[in-house]
């Protein structure tokens, strides 16, 4: 994943927690690293001491801006919200509920809430059943590549939720790219998704996932809300020369469109009929459901790290941190 990063040129792999003296000097003097770098929120080995204090005496440490809204410990919280059993509690739907409901324009029929008590005070307290990202246009810029196609290049346009960017994102990008000259993502809406794939979904937000397929290094462009189907439309005004599509798709998107062909049509019908559409093997079974599936697969374990976490990032939130420029 780190690799596939459009900014990243070398990943080292294995590195210990700790910059301490001795794999600072490696850096230093192996790699000709001239800064070590960090988010402006703190980084403690298990004794509370920084990780950080060897590169920051040598005057080798650079503090950056921390994302705003996005953390490991907000996505895991959210994640632990999708759950399998619709609650149909006869007792009627606690403070909690409602106030989850009411953040993501559910009914209490709706909410999956097979939660322990102690999460789902703490998701709740935390607020991490919805996305706290704040796009802004600075950061699309940062993201956007400015790239245009060039005269005669051929245009690959490949679309879906790209929800919880993985690996198995990563290397159908990368084998769509070889299909052209110019790589075009489409990135589904909220609605469209959560249309296909049912209640809590998508996990992140179309703007996060947008930012995340920006930077993939094999991707060109993105159409940031394109519609589920491909439309004349976005054939001619992208000039797209060839649609691809992959072979796995996430649990229930397809019986969720097969339900409904009786009443809507194939989303690549048109690409179909202008002989341009090609579907693709998928080079790597992952899915954003796996994904989930390992952490509610350890459920005990996260829940007791998100009692935590989740305490620690809102005190850092609401006492620690400070302003910090960007570059």
């Amino acid at each position: 994943m780190v690799e596939s990063v459009k900014w990243v040129d070398v990943v080292l792999k294995g590195v210990p927690y700790e910059v301490n003296d001795g794999f600072m000097r490696t850096l230093f003097d192996v790699h000709d690293v001239d800064y070590i770098l960090h988010g402006d929120d703190p980084c403690l080995l298990p004794d509370g001491t920084d990780a950080y204090a060897a590169c920051k005496k040598a005057g080798r440490f650079k503090m950056i801006k921390r994302t705003e809204g996005v953390s490991t410990t907000d996505l895991v919280g959210r994640m632990l919200m999708c759950t399998t059993r619709p609650s149909r509690q006869p007792t009627g739907p606690t403070a909690q509920h409602r106030a989850f409901s009411r953040r993501n324009g559910q009914s209490h029929e709706d909410l999956c809430v097979d939660l322990t008590p102690a999460l789902a005070a703490e998701a709740t307290a935390a607020n991490t059943a919805v996305s706290h990202f704040c796009p802004t246009s600075r950061r699309i810029r940062q993201f956007s590549s400015g790239r245009t196609p060039p005269q005669g290049a051929r245009v690959v346009y490949l679309d879906g939720a790209f929800d919880m960017f993985h690996p198995g994102h990563v290397e159908a990008l990368k084998q769509a790219r070889t299909y052209g000259d110019f790589l075009l993502v489409g990135i589904h809406t909220d609605e469209a998704v959560a249309a296909r794939r049912g209640p809590h979904h998508p996990i992140l937000s179309l703007h996060e996932r947008s930012l995340s397929v920006l930077a993939c290094k094999y991707v060109d462009e993105v159409i940031i809300g394109a519609p589920s189907a491909v439309t004349a439309d976005i054939l001619t005004t992208f000039n797209i020369g060839v649609v691809v599509h992959g072979t796995v798709h996430e649990p229930g998107s397809e019986s969720r469109v097969a339900s409904r062909a009786a009443c809507e049509e194939d989303p690549y019908h048109l690409a179909r009929e202008a002989g341009i559409f090609v579907e693709m093997p998928s080079p790597r079974p992952l899915t954003t459901a796996d994904i989930v599936g390992r952490i509610l697969g350890n459920r005990t374990r996260y829940e007791e790290r998100q009692k935590k976490k989740g305490k620690a990032e809102r005190e850092y939130l609401g006492n620690q941190k400070v302003y910090v420029a960007e570059a």
